[in-house]
């Protein structure tokens, strides 16, 4: 078969096909999947209604990076991917070229690359499906857990054994997570298969795997939202545990410094970095009439009430053995945890929508009760645990 490069695109530049045209974002795209040599570029080719992608009968698989085809009257693209090799190393590099292509979705304008249906390709002719290859697929797909599956055995030239097949899929996807995904299980044939001089077996399954696909597409644009949101959401968290890690540490700092610590105010310019940092994370800061909910937050981790009796009560611990540094540093260290973590939850909420930065008076009782007599009890057990001369990572540790 002859090879063409019209209208695809590697993995390091998904927005544009090979003639420098940006790719329509009217369409879906469908990820390809399965083991080296299963059929995937056969199958490329025969749902295309053209050759584009190489096919061979060699040992290793003729797409050696994530290729994207499309066609005027398919109302969705096609990703071909490389396919897992036996050998360790190869599929792991098969399954690390799939999160890299998709975690390129999760930014901005790259709407073109989300997935929003998964071939996953069996070879009908081995009759077995290996526990490992559902593995391989469920890591290289881990950022899209909702979207669906549509198993595609390839090569189901015998009648008798598509039922099989089948029944083989459906046992082995039971045992697994991306069950819940699998919508349908189709046999085709891509391509003509002569059986002998006398027997074809024909392509069929082709346009029912279209079809398939086409009504699958609206629960796959939800699906990719839904995952790319949570993916977006779970790298805002890592991010924003390291800020209150960072200002934590500040903290601390500022605490163990050998002064009179009279009132939590002290902490204001921390408290105020972190709550701001933790404020770009969630675009916070660019919300209208945004500065008195942020306000807010600071207010009661300095100068409200509930910090100075939190202040008063953790200063008169008794049974604790530590020098007034240390002490302090634990109390600083953990009123800047607490403030940090209920500032996370608190932008969390108004990120997803679940409360208003208006809402300031859910914001404030909210901040108070990371101030509660829970948290007082948390940093009496870290102060009795604290030694003289201890670091500051470890103090750290204790409060958070």
């Amino acid at each position: 078969m002859t090879s063409s490069t019209t209208n695809e695109t590697a993995a390091s530049s998904p927005d544009d096909n090979a003639a420098g045209t940006r790719i329509s974002s009217e369409k879906g795209n469908v990820l390809i999947i399965g083991n080296s040599g299963v059929g995937k570029s056969t199958l490329v080719n025969a749902v295309l209604g053209e050759d584009r992608a190489e096919a061979s009968f060699g040992s290793e698989g003729t797409t050696k990076e994530l290729k994207l085809y499309e066609s005027e009257h398919l109302p969705f693209r096609v990703i071909d991917t490389v396919g897992f090799e036996p050998s360790f190393m190869k599929r792991t590099a098969a399954i690390r070229a799939i999160r890299r292509w998709s975690k390129t979705s999760a930014q901005q304008g790259k709407m073109d690359t989300r997935i929003n249906v998964i071939w996953f390709c069996v070879d009908g002719t081995s009759g077995k499906l290996f526990e490992q290859t559902i593995k391989s697929l469920s890591l290289a797909t881990k950022m899209w857990p909702s979207v669906p599956v549509i198993t595609v055995i390839t090569k189901s030239y015998s009648v008798p054994d598509r039922k099989n097949n089948i029944e083989m899929v459906t046992n082995v996807f039971s045992a697994q997570r991306q069950a819940k995904n699998l919508r349908k299980i189709i046999p085709v044939v891509a391509s003509t298969f002569t059986i002998n001089e006398n027997a074809y077996a024909a392509p069929e399954g082709i346009t029912e795997l279209i079809d398939a696909t086409n009504e699958l597409l609206p629960e796959g644009y939800r699906a990719a939202e839904k995952d790319i949101f949570r993916f977006v959401l779970n790298r805002k968290r890592v991010f924003g545990q390291g800020i209150i890690a960072t200002a934590t540490a500040s903290g601390v700092a500022v605490g163990a410094v050998p002064i009179k610590f009279p009132d939590a105010a002290i902490l204001m310019p921390v408290e105020l970095a972190e709550v701001n940092a933790l404020a770009r994370l969630y675009g916070i800061d660019k919300m209208e009439n945004s500065q008195p909910f942020l306000d807010s937050i600071v207010d009661v981790g300095t100068v409200s009430s509930t910090a100075k009796s939190m202040l008063s009560l953790l200063k008169a611990i008794p049974g604790v053995n530590i020098g007034a540094a240390v002490l302090n540093a634990v109390i600083a260290g953990g009123m800047v945890a607490a403030i940090g973590e209920g500032t996370m939850y608190a932008f969390e909420q108004v990120y997803l929508g679940n409360k208003s930065i208006d809402d300031l008076d859910w914001l404030q009782q909210l901040m108070e009760s990371r101030l509660s007599s829970a948290f007082i009890d948390k940093l009496k057990a870290a102060a009795s645990q604290a030694t003289e001369g201890m670091s500051a990572s470890r103090i750290i540790e204790l409060v958070r």
